[in-house]
């Protein structure tokens, strides 16, 4: 897996569970509508798999 992920949290974390929040600060994703480019790993894939229903995830593949 080469590239990049962009990571937009797209829905508030309020009322959510420590989980889903301690993930999204794992991320470095705060406030929303925040994006962070993250390495396209399989353990950051498995944290927006956690909180899928709060991000938007779009692959960035950086060539050259």
């Amino acid at each position: 897996m080469a590239g990049v992920l962009k990571i937009t949290l797209v829905k508030s974390m309020n009322g959510r569970p420590e989980k889903h929040r301690r993930v999204l600060r794992g991320m470095g994703l705060t406030k929303m509508n925040r994006t962070v480019e993250l390495e396209d790993t399989q353990s950051i894939r498995g944290m927006a798999a956690k909180v899928c229903h709060l991000v938007r995830v779009e692959e960035k593949n950086e060539t050259a």
